[in-house]
């Protein structure tokens, strides 16, 4: 990660604790009380191929008979999302703890989202080029390709289909959206995807808001 870059995402990660952590404390009390333990969700995912880490994130998904299976959530899995986690999961909220990992230097605040290792070993030279930039919690395809992803896991109705429609359809555009990302990166763009993640979350006023909550 280039020396700016880093400083950039300790200084903001700083910055976002001061409120984030009288939130995150808030939002684990009444997973806690609701939902019950564990308030985190820690799965392993990749940095680099071959680099392993754990990412943070608020649980937001009742307990599954087996907690080992992780994957994309499809229409076979949206009755195992809580009520809070409906609310967290639209405002981006379950990916607080995340600060921690930017701290760490697991991730960079933009970049490619990190994915788990299995895709990183199906598909070596797809994975070998997005992370040739640390991933991110937002960037180009998660701005981008969010809403359709959802869209387009949402219409299956078993573990086996949503996982063959995330490698055939999801994959290659998210990859092909970080690769764009990663030719054009600069400390502006990386502002500017920040801004329109924001702007997807909070009610900010304006017409100029407007058009950035419903940019595709």
């Amino acid at each position: 990660m280039r020396p700016g870059k880093r400083l950039f995402d300790i200084v903001l990660a700083l910055i976002l604790l001061v409120p984030g952590l009288p939130a995150m404390a808030i939002i684990a009390v009444i997973i806690l009380l609701r939902d019950g333990r564990p308030v985190l969700f820690v799965s392993e995912r990749m940095r680099a191929p071959g680099q392993a880490f754990r990412l943070y994130k608020f649980r937001t998904m009742s307990l599954s008979d087996d907690l080992s299976i992780i994957r994309p959530l499809g229409g076979d899995q949206v009755h195992r999302v809580t009520p809070i986690g409906r609310v967290l999961r639209r405002t981006r909220l379950d990916e607080l703890p995340q600060l921690f990992n930017v701290l760490k230097g697991d991730i960079s605040f933009v970049g490619p989202r990190p994915p788990l290792r299995k895709y990183v070993e199906a598909y070596p030279e797809i994975y070998a080029r997005v992370l040739a930039t640390p991933p991110g919690i937002t960037g180009l395809a998660t701005v981008l390709y969010h809403a359709h992803e959802e869209w387009i896991l949402g219409q299956e109705t078993s573990a086996e289909a949503t996982e063959a429609a995330y490698r055939r359809r999801c994959v290659p555009w998210k990859a092909h959206l970080d690769i764009l990302y990663q030719q054009k990166q600069s400390l502006g763009l990386d502002l500017y995807l920040i801004v329109l993640t924001s702007a997807k979350i909070l009610p900010l006023p304006g017409k100029r808001a407007a058009r950035l909550r419903g940019h595709k």
